[in-house]
């Protein structure tokens, strides 16, 4: 039996928050949980690798009052959409996934591919840590790794503005050209615009609890955050929202 945490926060509490779970999972002081939350308001985070100049339109995002930070995990720049998209986080002991890197992404994209079978569209998990649809990309998953813990977080676009996500990040042409695509906006893609429905966040929601259930091979129970988690996520923010953090590179 796993915890099952939903919630939503801004940019800099998100982030702060599965930075916590995190270091005290890999102390053993709680469960392994999942996270779905939403980012509220919509928001920017960029790979712990990433240069911010390169990641992101930073023009775009402060004309538009659209925050950022720097994850601790890797991969690419990544939109949260408050109305389109949900994030998850699964924060577990390493021996209970995989110690092998690309088995532990494939298990728990796993869970992706299971919410999306439930709305019955057929997705691919296309390694290292991409979730497809129809050859476009509908989740993105990074990582970070403690001595006995992972954290991999990632999303799920169910109803994004895809044409603000396009004015918020930044293609590196070379990726561009691998997926042999001019633009952003070719090669991702939602679940509403997949069915051609409107799909709400509740939907998301309750196909993604499924997915994981199944992949995880687990039920989970409902719960909150322990006060030492609300305490070390509290004192993680103001990291997340500095400036010597988010520009470091």
């Amino acid at each position: 039996m796993w915890r099952l945490i939903i919630d939503e926060n801004n940019v800099y509490r998100n982030m702060a928050i599965d930075e916590a779970l995190l270091i005290l999972k890999d102390r053993g002081l709680i469960p392994n949980t999942l996270r779905l939350y939403v980012f509220n308001p919509s928001a920017v985070t960029v790979g712990y690798f990433q240069r911010i100049s390169d990641a992101v339109n930073l023009e775009f995002l402060k004309e538009n009052n659209i925050g950022f930070t720097r994850r601790i995990s890797g991969g690419g720049s990544v939109y949260h959409d408050a109305n389109g998209e949900i994030t998850y986080s699964v924060v577990a002991s390493i021996p209970d996934i995989s110690h092998d890197i690309l088995e532990s992404y494939r298990i728990i994209c796993g869970g992706i591919i299971n919410a999306l079978g439930e709305f019955g569209l057929r997705a691919e998990f296309v390694p290292v840590n991409d979730v497809v649809v129809g050859g476009r990309k509908i989740s993105g998953s990074a990582q970070s790794r403690r001595k006995s813990a992972l954290l991999q977080h990632g999303t799920l676009m169910y109803a994004t503005d895809l044409n603000t996500l396009a004015s918020t990040l930044r293609a590196p042409k070379e990726k561009l050209r691998e997926h042999k695509v001019s633009s952003i906006l070719e090669r991702v893609t939602t679940i509403s615009r997949e069915l051609g429905r409107v799909v709400t966040k509740d939907e998301t929601i309750n196909a993604m609890i499924k997915g994981f259930s199944k992949a995880l091979n687990t039920d989970f129970a409902r719960g909150w955050y322990t006060k030492e988690e609300l305490k070390l996520a509290e004192e993680l923010v103001s990291k997340y929202a500095s400036h010597e953090w988010i520009f470091q590179r």
